[in-house]
Order: C-alpha cells, then structure tokens, then sequence
C-alpha cells in the first residue's frame, strides 16, 4: 500500500477514536450515510403501494415475501406454485381473497401485479424472468440467476430491452458487513490484495437440503406435467419435486446454492467482473440418498488485474456434513493484512506495523528537549478491529428488497441487476461443469463467454 493511501485509511480510523480503543467500531446507518440506492427520492402515499406476486410459494419464496411485506408500501395479491397445499398456506397466511393459480402466465397477465419474486427452483428462472419482464413486471429472482452458463444472455438482454428493475436475490449484496468490507478495502487497509477464500459449511438434515415430503403429494395435487414441460420428462417422483436442489435437472448443487452467495460478495467489495479460470474437486462424502451433485466441494479461480484490483487467488468450499455445526466467511488477504466478512460482521486484522511517522492517529510526539526518557518505545496500533452492525439493524434480506423497490420508484439501478447476477452465477456454474467434466474451464468475464 502507498503512503497516501495509508494516510487516507488510518484517517478514517482516526473517526472511531473511543472505539478503536477497545478494538471495536460499531457501524449503522442513518439518514445522511444511507448510500444512494437506499435514499428515496420521494415519499409515497398509503394508496401508494407496490403490489406484488410470488411464483414459487415454498421455503423462500414465502421467506422473500414475508420480507417484501416488511418494507412499507408493499403488498401482496397474487401467489403460484405447482403445489395445492402451498396455495391453501399461502391464503391462510395472507388472506382467502389472494389470487392463487398454478399457472404464472396467470399471474404475469395480471394489471394489479407490478412485481414478481421468482423463487422456483433454478431451471425455471430463466424463462419466468424473461416472460416476467417483457410483461412489463420488476423481477425480483432467487440465486443463482439462471441454471446453465448459456441461459444469462438471455435475461441481461430482457432487462436492457425493458427497462423494468431487476434484482438477483443473494442478499448479502445489500448487508452493513459488505458495505464496510468495500470502504476499507477501497482505503487499503489490507494493502494489495493477493488472495481471497471463502467456507460455507452445514450439519444439519434440512441444511443439507434433505426437506420434508407432505403426506398429500401426489399427481393430484402436484402439477407434475408443468414442472417437467421444459426439462426431462419422468415417472411422477416427490423427491424430485420437494427435494429439487440434489438433482441436476432442477438445482446447481452446492455452488449455485451457496457459492454464488460468495462471488456476489466478492465482486462487489472489489468490484471485480469475475474469475478467467475455473477448476474444481469434490465428491458425495455422506449424503447416500440418491442425490446427483456432491456434498463436499472445493473450487479455485483466478482472477486477473483489473484497474479495481490485483490478480489473485480464490478458493471456495462447502461441507454438508461439518462436524463443526458449520461456518460461513468470506477472506480477503493483501500483503498488509486481512479482512472476515460476514453479513453482519468485518473482523479486520492488521499483519505489518504502521510507521508511526505516517500514522496520524498513533503517533508518538518526539521526545522534548531534555526528556529523561531518550529514544522510547513507540504506540502500536491494534491488530485485530472488529466492525459489527448495531442492534436493531433489520439485515442483509430487508435491505436488499429496500434496494429493489427503491429502484422500480426511482429507477436507480440496484445493487444486483441481471449483468452483475450473472457475473455471479457464471463462476457458480462452471465450477459445476468442471467437477463433472473432470477438466479445467477458462472464462472470459468481460464477453460473458467460455473460451475454447
């Protein structure tokens, strides 16, 4: 790190004096310091609602829009799944007068329904979101954006033609824990950047995507033949249908799951447009139940220099089965020091002592003239800062649809539009192709492309 950038990040250190003394800077927002995309630019009225609509009505889907409704000026008045009992759940918790269907297209047709959260499983994002915003809707879809490398094209293209907002759904994206990590990184508190690495681990059967099956499945009461109408067609399968995500006709395994949530982070920090090599490793280690993707797996990227950040090293993994009742951090390793960022949390760690003489807030005056103490030891500063949200900060989730909603009523871009989504998901992606290709894949991130 030069000089002058040390200056500039020792003087932002400088702020938080009683805190730095502890080691401790609590960070929060208020009105002037919320970042532009969170300020609105007008208030709205009590008739002044965005109405929503959820396509995909299970554990996220209701989990999104449980967080929507949240927001002020939201609500809801459309819900679809491919399951009656969800349906029923979704009336019984919203209220019988919801328009509930099986059929988006229903939804979509709708004048009452400015946006949509897609929370389907992963095959059918691309088509929901490419036929949700040509009929004029916001969209608002789960990660990873789209299930296979040559689907991004085709939503980017969407966004651009429509003009409508558009916003992937990793919401770390919007956290407090983000926005610190990409001040400090920005003021080079880690010095240059050479490394990177990230761990999501799970111990639990729900966490590792084994979900329960409802007594009442059946071809009755799943519309078995929709689900299947752009993919392969099957026997009728509940485990296909409830536990999608291990298999590879509906999910993207571990890494669209989890992975992109870390790339997202990543590339947003350092402002980065994603990795040119990709390989990885792994297997099924535990999880003998049928599945078709691993439960253990390791990728590693490079990334090249940029005007926004040296070339370095990524590694990522996740573990299914962690003895450790599992972790989740995302690194940053420069020559000067490290950060670990988590949502809510930046654990800053300084590894090189400051020159006390370039260091305005630890620096030791000269001894005066006649000082009994000659040549005397000098302040350091602390190794270890931890930057935490405060209480009552209501998390990543909530900010993200603020982020989205304040960019269908400003039109300002949002935080994740569909060329970052896919900037995420494309390294997701093709570290799943390369696990079963067994073979190294090269990427160019600025053509969005797979170089040959």
């Amino acid at each position: 790190m030069s000089h002058p950038s040390r200056r500039r990040f020792l003087r932002k250190l400088a702020l938080g004096t009683a805190a730095m003394a502890s080691g401790m800077q609590l960070f929060g927002r208020d009105t002037d310091a919320l970042p532009e995309w969170l300020q609105r630019s007008r208030p709205f009225s009590a008739n002044d609602h965005i109405q929503i609509a959820v396509i995909g009505a299970g554990g996220m889907g209701v989990a999104d829009a449980e967080t929507a409704l949240s927001v002020p000026g939201v609500r809801i008045v459309a819900a679809c799944d491919l399951y009656d009992g969800r349906l029923q759940q979704a009336r019984d918790r919203w209220g019988k007068d919801l328009f509930t269907t099986r059929d988006y297209r229903e939804v979509l047709a709708r004048p009452d329904v400015d946006a949509v959260i897609i929370a389907t499983p992963d095959f059918w994002h691309k088509k929901i979101s490419v036929e949700a915003l040509e009929a004029g809707k916001a969209v608002y879809c789960e990660k990873p954006m789209v299930h296979s490398i040559g689907e991004g094209r085709a939503v980017i293209e969407a966004q651009q033609r429509t003009g409508k907002t558009f916003q992937v759904g990793s919401q770390g994206m919007s956290s407090l824990g983000n926005e610190k990590a990409k001040e400090l990184y920005e003021a080079g508190a880690i010095g240059r950047l050479n490394y990177a690495e990230g761990f999501w681990a799970r111990n639990s059967p729900l966490g590792a995507w084994q979900y329960p099956i409802p007594e009442d499945a059946s071809p009755e009461t799943v519309d078995w033949d929709r689900y299947l109408s752009i993919t392969t067609r099957r026997p009728w399968d509940p485990l296909r249908f409830f536990r999608w995500r291990n298999y590879r006709d509906y999910g993207t395994g571990v890494s669209g799951d989890l992975f992109v949530h870390l790339f997202s982070s990543l590339h947003f920090i350092v402002s980065s447009k994603g990795p040119t090599k990709v390989v990885a490793t792994g297997g099924l280690r535990y999880w003998k139940d049928g599945r078709e993707v691993p439960d253990v797996l390791l990728g590693m990227f490079d990334y090249p220099e940029t005007d926004t950040h040296p070339g370095f090293n990524l590694s990522l993994r996740v573990n299914f089965v962690d003895g450790t009742s599992g972790s989740t951090y995302l690194r940053l390793v420069g020559n000067e020091g490290a950060m670990d960022v988590t949502w809510n949390d930046v654990f800053l760690y300084k590894n090189v002592s400051v020159d006390p003489l370039d260091d305005p807030f630890f620096r030791q005056k000269a001894a005066e003239a006649g000082s009994p103490f000659g040549k005397r030891a000098r302040m350091l500063p602390p190794k270890k800062m931890h930057y935490q949200a405060e209480k009552g900060y209501k998390g990543a989730h909530y900010d993200h649809f603020v982020n989205f909603f304040t960019g269908m009523r400003t039109g300002r871009k949002v935080a994740e539009d569909a060329l970052f989504g896919y900037r995420a998901a494309a390294p997701a992606l093709l570290c799943n192709d390369s696990y079963f290709e067994e073979r190294i894949i090269r990427w160019d991130p600025e053509e969005l492309v797979v170089v040959r």
